[in-house]
C-alpha cells in the first residue's frame, strides 16, 4: 500500500502536471507547425522551386520497375531505394520553424522575469536582532 501512496504523491506533484500539460501542448502546437508547412509553406517552395509537388522530390538510386509512376509513394512500392530530399527539407524546415518559436517564447518569458520587481528582504528575526543588541552592548561595556 504504500508504494501506491508514493506513486499518488509522485503522479499529482506540480512539476509532473505541468510536464504533461507542456507535453500536450507542444504535441498540438507541433501539429499546427506541420499543417502550416506542409499546407501552405512547401507547396509554395514547390511551386517556385521545383515546378511540381515538392512531397514527391526524390532521386531513385535503384533500378526502377518498367511501368512504375514517377511518384514517391510508387517508387518505394515497387521496392527502389529512393532519396526523398523534398521530405528532409519538409522536417527540416519543421524543426526550424518550431525552434525559432520555442526560442522566441523562452525569450520572452525570461524579459519578463527580468521586469518583475525584485523582492523585499525579508526581516531579520528578532532572536538575531537582541543577539546583536547584546553584543553591541558587552562591546561597549568593555
Amino acid at each position: 500500500m504504500s508504494m501506491l501512496n508514493e506513486f499518488k504523491t509522485f503522479a499529482l506533484k506540480g512539476n509532473v502536471i505541468d510536464l504533461a500539460v507542456g507535453v500536450i501542448i507542444g504535441a498540438a502546437f507541433g501539429k499546427i507547425v506541420s499543417s502550416f508547412l506542409d499546407d501552405l509553406v512547401m507547396p509554395l517552395v514547390g511551386r517556385y522551386l521545383f515546378s511540381a509537388d515538392f512531397s514527391n522530390a526524390f532521386v531513385a538510386l535503384g533500378a526502377v520497375p518498367e511501368g512504375t509512376a514517377a511518384t514517391l509513394a510508387a517508387h518505394k512500392a515497387a521496392g527502389v531505394a529512393v532519396l526523398a530530399y523534398g521530405n528532409f527539407i519538409t522536417v527540416a524546415l519543421n524543426f526550424l520553424i518550431l525552434a525559432g518559436v520555442i526560442f522566441l517564447m523562452v525569450r520572452q518569458i525570461n524579459r519578463l522575469k527580468a521586469a518583475e520587481p525584485p523582492a523585499a528582504p525579508a526581516a531579520e528575526p528578532v532572536e538575531t536582532v537582541l543577539l546583536r543588541e547584546i553584543r553591541d552592548s558587552l562591546r561597549q561595556s568593555r
